[in-house]
């Protein structure tokens, strides 16, 4: 049975592992590992406080008649500005269809067309009709449940309701279990592997679409262990956040604009007159050109009135909530909108089997650097990567030697991060936003490794972000220096938490210098 452990002090399998996080990803890997046992270790009870059922878009999958692997594998490079690996773009497109499959045999319930085929939506950067949706713009929560139940029916999987607070490690530098904490108490979970599925890193801006649990908790348990982090300075910034006053921000689907929404300004005037794409364009183009738009002193809005404002109760039922929550009528008021940090394209350094550089240590998900979503993911692709790495994740775990999950006396880091401030999304939203420049980047880097030094891992993950952006002059899909508008070399940033330190050593001898 696998109903959560009221207190985990019980002799666990040597070749036990453990997943963190219980989103898609998570969930997922948790459920290709069967028959193997599996601790699933969650913040919050499952169903809850993860970003995946808060997704409004769907799974970006070619199985039109007119689609295509291929097609979607270019599109998905376009938008990743250079730095997709193309081998991973075509894998995961490849797999998208049998995946759609998986979740069908699962039970979840997408939307399907008059015909009873699955009904495929259009959004921004597609060059076809490929998104797979359940209840119009309920398509995480729709897929989140499908997996919880999923989960609840399968008694290989154990699942613990703790926080991880830091990677074991044994005598050879391995990974070797989770230290846990819940309710005070420090508990330890030895494990063969460990599988990080903790989401991203919205939380740490004060304009975000993220739960507030999505402070980036999984890079710093990577970084502190010493793994490689690579592209951290690429988040992306959702172009149509409901601009309300809520916090989190409530988000306005991109599949709206697919369907017909456009950006206007106060005056009516057409935010994206002139620019490629128009309101198709990739996120980090509307994104800034909203941004830009709102720094000149303008309202931007997202304009549904009409025909598409008409049916948006039963086509966007969760928009139409959130707008009336809000005391917004869609079909007859345009609905204010802003970017916030919605998805991090960056994160530990994983390979085709989602292994990152530290032995016994993976990463699935938004945490994981895969290489497909490049400098800019392309939408509806996120929860496409967490479904296609999870089989892989399983099948390298499955083939690998079981470790004895004994560790050496005083192998367990006993570092305890303490949450992020106001102040410190403050920081991050000023100077490591949807613009940047190198003095803004520095000053970031200064004042998140003072709070990072006094053992912040909300701090800690803004400084690898922030040193990152710092050492990327240029602009690449959504990391914009304005200092540095222009396009250099296509590489990707990799570094260690020690690299970053010695970095932030060197700026605050001669902060005047460009990293």
């Amino acid at each position: 049975m696998n109903a959560p452990s009221r207190f985990p002090f019980r002799p666990l399998a040597a070749d036990r592992v453990v997943v963190v996080g219980a989103g898609v990803a998570g969930l997922a890997t948790a459920l290709r590992l069967a028959p193997l046992p599996v601790t699933l270790l969650t913040a919050a009870p499952l169903g809850s406080g993860t970003a995946t059922g808060w997704a409004q878009g769907g799974v970006a999958a070619a199985i039109g008649e007119d689609d295509a692997p291929a097609l979607h594998a270019a599109d998905t490079e376009a938008a990743g500005a250079g730095l997709t690996d193309p081998a991973v773009a075509f894998r995961v497109a490849e797999a998208g269809p049998g995946l759609i499959g998986w979740l069908v045999g699962l039970g979840a319930p997408f939307d399907g067309d008059a015909e009873g085929a699955l009904a495929l939506g259009l959004e921004a950067a597609h060059s076809r009709r490929r998104i797979v949706r359940a209840g119009g713009d309920s398509t995480g929560r729709a897929v989140l449940e499908t997996l919880v139940n999923a989960v609840a029916s399968t008694p290989s999987i154990e699942v613990v309701v703790a926080s991880a607070r830091d990677l074991m490690r044994d005598d050879t530098g391995a990974v070797a279990g989770v230290l846990c904490e819940r309710d005070g108490a420090v508990f330890p979970l030895p494990a063969r592997a460990v599988v990080l599925a903790t989401g991203g890193v919205g939380a740490l801006y004060s304009s975000t679409t993220n739960p507030r649990g999505a402070g980036g908790s999984g890079l710093a348990l990577a970084a502190r262990a010493g793994a490689v982090m690579r592209d951290m300075e690429f988040v992306q910034f959702h172009p149509t956040a409901i601009a309300t006053g809520a916090d989190p921000m409530p988000l306005a689907t991109e599949a709206l604009r697919g369907e017909g929404a456009r950006l206007i300004d106060q005056n009516g005037d057409p935010v994206m007159a002139g620019i490629s794409g128009g309101d198709l364009a990739p996120r980090d183009v509307v994104a800034r050109a909203i941004f830009q738009a709102q720094s000149r002193g303008q309202e931007v809005f997202l304009d549904c009135r009409g025909a598409l404002g008409a049916r948006m109760a039963s086509r966007f039922p969760t928009v139409a909530g959130l707008c009336a929550a809000a005391g917004i009528d869609p079909q007859r008021r345009p609905i204010p909108v802003r970017p916030a940090a919605h998805y991090h394209m960056g994160g530990v350094k994983v390979d085709s089997s989602g292994a990152s550089s530290v032995p016994g240590l993976y990463a699935c998900g938004e945490v994981a650097s895969t290489g497909l979503h490049g400098a800019n993911r392309l939408a509806s692709n996120s929860l496409l990567e967490a479904l296609a790495f999870a089989p892989r994740i399983a099948e390298a775990i499955s083939a690998g030697v079981a470790r004895s999950s004994s560790l050496l006396p005083g192998a367990w880091p006993g570092a305890i991060g303490t949450p992020g401030t106001q102040s410190l999304r403050a920081v991050m939203e000023t100077h490591v936003g949807v613009v940047r420049d190198g003095e803004g980047l520095r000053e970031a880097v200064r004042r998140l490794a003072e709070a990072a030094g006094r053992g912040c891992d909300a701090a800690l993950t803004g400084l690898l972000i922030a040193a990152s952006a710092l050492s990327r002059t240029e602009s690449r899909g959504a990391h914009w220096r304005s200092d540095h508008p222009g396009l250099a070399a296509a590489i990707h940033t990799e570094l260690t938490l020690a690299e970053v330190w010695d970095r932030v050593d060197g700026l605050l001898a001669k902060p005047s210098v460009d990293a």
